[in-house]
């Protein structure tokens, strides 16, 4: 049976959330919790760097986009429903879930929606965190999950990656009485690295059944290695999990916002209970819908995510550099010099990139994976970059 215990909008809204304030400036107040967030800082739009350096031709490889673009699929859908944007869309997305439970093999209602798989994560803590729980974390890993609790005044645990992989037996210790969440990042943001089938059966086996874990699996559809874990097959076995994932990456509709929850019945309706109604747009419904559909399309960005990966993984070691194995459309990279220093001087030569400062790692970088030619473009505006900090 499941014992998850749900918060719901007095969590939210409550009073147990907003009895302490802080003055701000003409009197308005504002939660002291904000002080404890760090705004999240997206990667710099090519328009906006083209305008600043007045260059043209620049290449993104910092927010582990589709370089592909959508399916075409997708964009004739789109182009087809434009006449009834002056609708409101189906709140339910009705006829994306029905295609989508079908092809999962689940039913209608163990699946959520959420404005990209963000939202979930948000709704996530919404539900489920009081001020004084914990939520437990990688180290590093994706910086939403970080957000999700703090907005609700709960604490957040890290436990160190290991070998640039999650500590699953360090998380486990690191549970206590006030845990109340478990995010894991499968692959994982920024490393690219997973959890083995036998380690997640491993850690649900021992994880007390009060605990909801959430499996945040935006990159599974890139994931080749065999004993990558079904994180769906314990969602059927009635663990409390909720595994997440997104059309923003492998189906490339990041500027459209759609994501989803499947998981126990009761956390989908605790969910849908403190989701804004309207949250996911017609167009990424029709556009999800029709991509979902596009297999071929979804093998062919598979195929030129492994090809890239090869190959960047083999140009890194001629040059050097120590590069952590990923299941992802991503590498995280030690480039053994200071990455903020780098990633200007890659900027420059028209070639954005993450710096690995925000995740605790001041000489990585982590590098989305391109086209064949931005990835050979990328490792001559590396090599240039290296060799011209090298001189000084």
């Amino acid at each position: 049976m499941l014992t998850v215990e749900k918060k719901g909008l007095c969590a939210q809204y409550g009073a147990s959330s907003f009895h302490e304030r802080v003055d701000g400036m003409d009197g308005v107040t504002r939660r002291p919790c904000l002080s404890r967030i760090t705004p999240y800082v997206p990667g710099k739009p090519v328009e906006e760097v083209e305008r600043e350096l007045n260059i043209s031709g620049v290449i993104k490889l910092a927010s582990n986009e589709n370089p592909l673009g959508p399916s075409p699929r997708a964009l004739q859908a789109l182009e087809e429903y434009l006449p009834r944007l002056n609708f409101y869309p189906d709140g339910n997305c009705y006829y994306l879930k029905q295609d989508l439970a079908a092809r999962l093999g689940v039913e209608m209602d163990q699946v959520v929606f959420g404005n990209g798989a963000d939202e979930l994560i948000t709704l996530v803590g919404a539900a489920y965190l009081d001020p004084g729980d914990e939520v437990l974390v990688a180290d590093p890993s994706f910086s939403e999950y970080d957000f999700s609790a703090r907005l609700m005044n709960a604490e957040v645990v890290r436990v160190p990656l290991k070998q640039f992989r999650h500590d699953l037996p360090a998380m486990l210790e690191a549970v206590t009485s006030k845990t109340r969440i478990v995010f894991i990042c499968n692959p994982n943001n920024p490393t690219g690295t997973i959890v083995y089938r036998q380690e997640l059966a491993a850690f649900l086996e021992k994880v007390p059944r009060n605990i909801l874990v959430v499996m945040d699996e935006a990159y599974y559809e890139y994931v080749s290695e065999p004993d990558y874990p079904q994180s769906l097959e314990w969602v059927q076995q009635g663990h409390n999990v909720l595994t997440l994932r997104t059309f923003s990456k492998i189906y490339g509709l990041a500027g459209l916002r759609i994501g989803y929850g499947v998981g126990p019945r009761e956390v989908i309706t605790d969910l849908n209970t403190v989701r804004e109604p309207f949250n996911v747009n017609a167009a990424a419904q029709v556009a999800a819908r029709a991509a979902l559909l596009d297999e071929a399309y979804v093998r062919e960005v598979y195929r030129v995510n492994q090809e890239g990966k090869e190959y960047l993984a083999g140009e890194l070691a001629r040059l050097g550099l120590s590069a952590v194995p990923t299941e992802a459309n991503f590498i995280f990279v030690d480039t053994g010099v200071d990455s903020r220093e780098l990633f200007q001087h890659l900027l420059r030569q028209g070639v954005i990139v993450r710096t690995g400062d925000i995740f605790g790692h001041d000489r990585c970088i982590r590098i989305s994976i391109g086209t064949p030619e931005q990835n050979r473009r990328f490792i001559a505006a590396l090599e240039k970059a290296l060799f011209d900090l090298q001189q000084r």
